[in-house]
């Protein structure tokens, strides 16, 4: 582990482009780049470090910290504004499908025949039936995304280290991420995705159990473990445009 000596907000400026980034000062011999999934850019440096040489060798690397940037902007969830009403379409699993709204005798939502039936105790509006339709994602998502970590997790056993948790959570710009103790969260809006790609996002993950940055070791596991994931990822960002 690495001791952190303390940190600080820079900024160096390439081309018409400003790249930003926080500059950690570590009890460590080389300097790390790395550019993470919500678009912050960590550097590691060793103590004493002079600041201009790191300004310079972060320019050097420029053009890879801006594609970096640019993947994970393409990586953030895309799922337009919807308005709850009949006739509207909704993913699940990668299929469209879309909503016939009644009034019944209980909340319900069924899938059935390329519709999604809600039906409203009270008055159908699109509120009531956003509410439904989410709670029925979030139940779904549990399901499907127990069974894709159990699926992975079969590749990563040799790792020597316990399955991690899982944990499910609407959020705003990731799919996934890996807290520091351990636990993987996936976001709910997943659940509208194929399941190839939620094995994909899993995978992404579970690859930071051993590599927690996208150094080429990663990408060399994340190769080994899921060939051609590239593939999926590229279903992933064109399935929520």
């Amino acid at each position: 582990m690495e001791a952190l000596i303390h940190s600080n907000k820079h900024s160096v400026v390439y081309g018409r482009k400003t790249i930003y980034f926080s500059l950690l000062y570590c009890d460590r011999k080389t300097m790390e780049i790395a550019v993470h999934p919500d678009s912050t850019v960590i550097v590691k440096a060793p103590v004493h470090s002079d600041i201009a040489l790191i300004e310079r060798k972060i320019i050097k690397r420029a053009r890879w910290i801006l594609r970096q940037l640019n993947y994970f902007k393409q990586f953030n969830p895309k799922t337009p504004d919807r308005c709850y009403v009949n006739g509207e379409t909704h993913l699940y699993l990668g299929k469209q499908y879309r909503l016939k709204l009644a009034e019944g005798a209980e909340n319900s939502v069924k899938l059935s025949r390329g519709f999604f039936h809600i039906t409203c105790r009270n008055e159908q509006t699109p509120n009531a039936a956003k509410k439904l339709l989410n709670q029925w994602y979030l139940e779904k998502a549990q399901l499907q995304f127990a069974e894709s970590m159990d699926r992975c997790w079969q590749k990563f056993n040799a790792l020597g280290i316990d399955q991690p948790k899982l944990s499910i959570k609407r959020m705003q710009k990731r799919w996934g991420s890996l807290s520091d103790k351990g636990t993987v969260t996936l976001n709910t809006d997943l659940i509208r995705t194929p399941k190839e790609c939620i094995d994909y996002v899993v995978t992404h993950e579970l690859c930071h159990l051993k590599y927690h940055n996208h150094s080429p070791a990663f990408y060399k596991l994340l190769d080994s473990v899921m060939p051609g994931w590239e593939k999926r990822k590229n279903q992933l960002e064109l399935t929520m445009v």
